[in-house]
């Protein structure tokens, strides 16, 4: 009855209403539907449906039942929310792409990585899946407590027991009101593995977990995780991120062209979507060299097929496929569930330890259950061993009693048993009364007396309780264990750097006198006979010349040595490329260069290996030894290489690995050889030693690495050169004056270049003019020191060699100048 006089409008705060329901409404999302337990890994859906199906008897080993059913059950029971969250719930769970050991075994389309979506409930059915049965083992022995369900008519589970942690081996993810979880999937023993090892040290650190027993997430659509230091990050903290990519594969046809063979996907990557988005980029030309794609993915596996162009490159190709497409993702990883109703971000060793306490619980509630059953047992049993000892009296009691409450009152109050006793003497066949069926109690008594001493001695001592957890974790290992999916690659960068987009071919970088810099393929330039003309390979100024060339990779780093003894670098891909008859860009808009500043020496690096070295020569003849790891960064303005004086200017620098002998030649004909060991490791801005000692007007054009296998081949300004045995350079201290190298004649001019070369190498000779020819090491003459050798190359009246650079043989390398020349047309 409403009380007319009571005011029925109450006033309260509008802003306390609001923050009082979304906490309510916050802390409903988080604990009753969104974040996983961490003691069974499960959010309240799916423990609802795996509790519905082992309530209704649908496990492994019986038939399939409509998912409708299913579903129906679980809404109808303990899930008031609507049909598709519960279905899409369970599709999950029997998705072999989604859970990495799925819970529900399902029968019917359920889905594709393709994205497709499952068939409608009513078409499907499904079951418990014999892992899943794992989860729910012994939950009819009181190991875990219940609670009403939403309207109070069914009891619910507040969690499974869990016979292995499943919240690691299959993962999770969700979202809920200010917070998210996603907690990838491990593999199944490796976790096992670990918690082994907790319950046996519990001491064990982070670390010792992931390098001996847990090494990463095990994805179900397996790929290829890289580097460790996001999984490190993440077990750690708690937080982190992992980069997964497809496993692929080059496969190179017989016509020539190639083709990329895509094998595994990262996790939760739609193919579909996949391959859409790469015929886009295909398409829009933002990805060079696709002419087909296809999926030939069926039942036995995965095979998604790129084709590629002729002249394109598989690894830059797939590179930006990385880069562009979900063929490389990121998982971002936050181990975030709910320890005791609360949210809590958990380390790897946490979730572990949480694990390992809810086993402990569920077997000393099992144990405890098993303890009263078989102590209920056994007071059944000591009633009926009296009824044998006394079965005289107790039929003559029992026949004397009018009704069953008199009789079992006699046999309480004459023999001193309880009321349950005397209702099971009461309830006693006569056949119990033979001699053997006696036997038979009297055994089972003492058994049941046995398991009630195990029992006992189980709940008193916690190394018991560990060793019954160790026993049937490894049960399950050897049940459903398998081999690792997820191949986890180490030393592996996250990230797709640009130089992985550029494709790494041999290139030719030319610097000239004046500073103009540029790159060219090295094909450009064809073998040719010696003596020939030669082919124009850059374009120059009348008072310009060619003075530097190497050959190198575009991923190699180029050093560049200024003649005031700094060094600048730069990436091989980063140079210019330009045609053949240009001239290239300035340095100075690729160096930052002084005024007055010119680059004299260069040389390219593929990696800064700790036991290699530098070594310096200069004009004057002073030589130095520095290790190559002190110029691994070098900032955008250069770095000191190498303290000059007296107007002294760099010459050469080479690479070497401790051992070489070291080969310096003078523009007058005369070389030194020693062994580089005599010049002891300098600091980068030493100043450095005496390699030689000159002659008078006389100075270093060469410093070279000589090999027991080389020759030394002399090069003179009017193209004159020669091969000589390595054994006519015997060795010699430094600083010495050296040894006479080549007849130097108004003929020949003074030596321009003094190389150590094999016979299977190529050389280019370069003109101050910016004519070029290439020609084989093999087809120049093998003379004595004191000869002047032959001709290399014809030079025109006031022209002159300016360089020589040793570049890689070709497959083609003999072309007949007709062919030169008519090219140069």
């Amino acid at each position: 009855m409403v009380d007319h006089n009571r005011p029925q409008v109450q006033e309260i705060s509008l802003g306390q209403e609001m923050r009082t329901s979304f906490l309510d409404y916050a802390m409903s999302v988080i604990v009753a539907r969104a974040l996983p337990d961490v003691r069974d890994g499960m959010k309240p859906v799916h423990r609802r449906i795996l509790y519905a199906l082992n309530d209704q008897g649908m496990h492994a080993d019986k038939a399939y039942k409509k998912s409708a059913r299913i579903v129906g059950d679980v809404i109808g029971k303990y899930h008031p929310h609507g049909d598709s969250a519960v279905y899409e719930a369970m599709v999950r769970m029997a998705q072999d792409f989604s859970y990495r050991y799925m819970l529900v075994d399902g029968h019917g389309n359920f889905g594709s990585v393709d994205g497709d979506p499952p068939a409608a409930m009513r078409y499907t059915e499904a079951r418990m899946s014999k892992i899943s049965m794992e989860m729910l083992r012994d939950i009819s022995k009181d190991t875990i407590d219940y609670t009403d369900n939403y309207d109070g008519s069914e009891r619910e589970p507040k969690v499974l027991p869990a016979k292995f942690p499943n919240l690691l081996v299959n993962g999770a993810s969700g979202i809920a009101v200010g917070m998210a979880t996603n907690i990838p999937p491990h593999h199944l023993g490796e976790t096992i593995d670990a918690i082994l090892a907790i319950s046996e040290n519990p001491e064990i650190s982070i670390t010792e977990l992931m390098e001996e027993y847990i090494f990463g997430p095990d994805f179900p659509t397996a790929g290829q995780i890289l580097g460790r230091s996001g999984i490190r990050r993440a077990f750690e903290t708690g937080k982190g991120s992992v980069t997964i990519r497809s496993k692929t594969e080059i496969e190179e046809q017989a016509n020539g062209k190639s083709r990329i063979l895509v094998s595994e996907l990262p996790y939760q990557v739609n193919k579909a979507k996949l391959i859409e988005k790469i015929a886009d980029l295909a398409r829009d030309k933002r990805i060079e060299g696709i002419t087909d794609l296809r999926d030939e993915s069926d039942r036995n596996g995965m095979r998604i097929v790129i084709e590629l162009r002729r002249d394109a490159n598989p690894n830059v190709v797939l590179n930006n496929l990385y880069k562009q497409t979900s063929l490389q993702t990121s998982f971002g990883i936050n181990m975030l569930a709910l320890v005791d109703g609360q949210p809590k971000v958990l380390n790897l060793k946490q979730c572990l330890e949480y694990y390992l306490a809810h086993q402990k619980e569920i077997i000393t509630r099992r144990t405890q259950y098993e303890l009263n059953k078989a102590e209920a047992r056994a007071h059944i049993l000591e009633g009926l061993r009296i009824a044998l000892d006394h079965i005289d009296e107790i039929i003559t009691l029992i026949r004397g009693s009018q009704t069953t409450e008199i009789a079992r009152e006699g046999l309480m109050n004459q023999f001193k048993l309880s009321e349950k006793q005397a209702q099971a003497i009461l309830d006693m066949r006569l056949q119990r009364l033979t001699g053997l069926e006696r036997d038979k109690i009297e055994e089972e008594y003492n058994q049941i007396m046995e398991l009630i001493d195990e029992l006992k001695a189980i709940l008193a001592n916690e190394e018991k309780i560990l060793e019954i957890i160790r026993e049937e974790l490894l049960e399950i290992k050897e049940k459903f264990n398998d081999e690792r999916r997820t191949e986890i690659i180490s030393g592996g960068v996250d990230l797709i750097e640009d130089e992985d987009l550029i494709p790494e071919e041999n290139i030719v970088v030319t610097l000239t006198h004046r500073g103009y810099i540029k790159r060219l393929p090295a094909s450009t330039y064809r073998a040719q006979r010696r003596g020939g003309r030669g082919v124009q390979g850059m374009g120059t100024n009348e008072d310009d010349f060619v003075e530097h060339l190497v050959s190198c990779s575009t991923h190699d780093t180029v050093l560049f040595f200024s003649n005031k003894g700094k060094v600048y670098r730069a990436k091989g891909y980063e140079i210019p490329e330009f045609n053949r008859t240009a001239k290239g860009i300035p340095i100075i808009n690729l160096l930052e260069v002084e005024q007055g500043e010119w680059i004299n020496a260069v040389i390219t690096v593929k990696e800064y290996k700790e036991d290699w070295y530098l070594f310096f020569t200069t004009k004057h003849g002073i030589s130095k030894r520095t290790a190559l790891p002190q110029f691994a960064n070098i900032r955008k303005g250069g770095l000191i290489a190498l303290n000059l004086r007296d107007e002294d200017e760099l010459i050469s620098v080479r690479l070497t690995d401790g051992n070489k002998d070291i080969l310096i030649g003078t523009k007058n004909g005369y070389v030194i050889r020693f062994e580089e060991s005599q010049i002891r490791s300098m600091g980068r801005t030493a100043a450095g030693v005496k390699g030689i000692s000159l002659r008078a007007d006389d100075e270093v054009v060469s410093m070279e690495i000589m090999e027991e296998s080389q020759y030394v081949l002399n090069v003179t300004e009017h193209g004159y050169g020669k091969r000589t045995i390595v054994d006519d350079y015997r060795r010699t201290n430094r600083g010495g004056k050296g040894i006479f190298t080549c007849n130097i004649t108004e003929k020949t001019g003074r030596v321009v270049a003094v190389k150590t070369v094999t016979e299977d190498e190529d050389i280019m000779i370069m003109t101050i003019s910016g004519v070029l020819i290439r020609m084989q090491v093999e087809g120049i003459s093998t003379t004595g020191r004191n000869t002047q050798g032959v001709r290399l190359i014809r030079l025109q009246e006031e022209e002159r060699v300016a360089t020589v650079a040793k570049v890689d043989p070709e497959d083609e390398i003999e072309e007949v100048i007709e062919e030169a020349e008519e090219t140069e047309k």
